[in-house]
Order: C-alpha cells, then structure tokens, then sequence
C-alpha cells in the first residue's frame, strides 16, 4: 500500500484508539449520575438534571466510542456463514459492505450538521426543566460520526491490503 495511505490508517486507528480508551471510562460517569439521581430522590428532593445528564453521557459514550468498536471488529455482525470464511474472502465480503457503512454514515452526519447548526444559530434548548443547551451533545454526534467515517475508511484501506496479501 501506498506509503500516504499507511500513514493515514495508522493515524486514524491511533486517534481512535485513545479516544476510545479515553472514552471506555465514561460508563464510570454515567453510573455515578444514575446513582446521585437514585440517591436524591430518595433522601432530598429529585434533581432536574440527571435523567438528561445520563442520556447526554450515553449518547456521548456511545458515539465516540464506536470508531474503537470498529477499530477492535467488536461491532454486531450475523456470523452465520461469515464466522466459517476464510480470512480472504471475510475481506472481500468487508470490502463490499463496508460501502454501506460509508454511506450510512455519511446520511447521519449530513442531518447531524444541519441539526448541530440548527442549534448554534438558534439557541436550542432542550424542551425539559432543566432547559440545557443542545448544541454540546449534537457537536459531539458530529465529532463521533466523522470519527466513525474515518475509521470506515481505514477499514477499508486494510480490507484491501488483506486481499492483496499485504499486512498495514
């Protein structure tokens, strides 16, 4: 493979690679408003905040660290045939499909800009008591889903360098 092509599958799986560690801890975060949110409502009076605090820190924990999942090949897959391939044809198949990733993504960050510029223009705020702004959470679906595209990409760039017999 070409040596810009090396360079940017190794950059794209480093930067993913310590988001996700980075990331990984964020489930410590989420527990720790879940438990605050379980403790005052029933010792104090109930925080308005948790409930959309927990969903914001899932949605974040989820969404950048999915270029991670990918990166390991721990994403969901139906291994009826596929589990029984040879690495080649795993490749090939890869190959195609990941095309279909590309362009999913691809759809979910065009209507996430539009939303997260929607947003920051207009001052949206989340419709609760709590009233937070929403442009932090779409800004990180966006960052999440370019993260994802690129590392779609370097997917792809070793899927083809399996199948031509060559390792990045």
């Amino acid at each position: 493979m070409p040596p810009v092509i090396t360079g940017y599958v190794r950059f794209v799986d480093a930067v993913n690679y310590r988001i996700g560690r980075i990331v990984m801890y964020g489930i410590f975060i989420i527990v720790g408003i879940l438990l605050w949110s379980s403790i005052s409502k029933t010792f104090f009076y109930p925080s308005l905040w948790t409930l959309e605090a927990a969903q914001f820190a899932m949605v974040s924990y989820y969404i950048l660290g999915g270029p991670y999942s990918i990166q390991l090949d721990a994403n969901v897959r139906m291994d009826l045939f596929y589990g029984n391939w040879s690495n080649h044809k795993k490749a090939w198949f890869d190959v195609i499909t990941i095309f279909f990733l590309i362009f999913f993504i691809g759809v979910l960050l065009y209507g996430a800009y539009d939303s997260t510029r929607y947003s920051i223009l207009y001052g949206e705020r989340s419709p609760t008591a709590w009233r937070p702004y929403m442009w932090p959470i779409k800004v990180t679906m966006c960052i999440g889903f370019v993260l994802m595209l690129l590392q779609a990409f370097s997917e792809l760039f070793k899927d083809v360098a399996r199948i031509r017999g060559e390792q990045l």
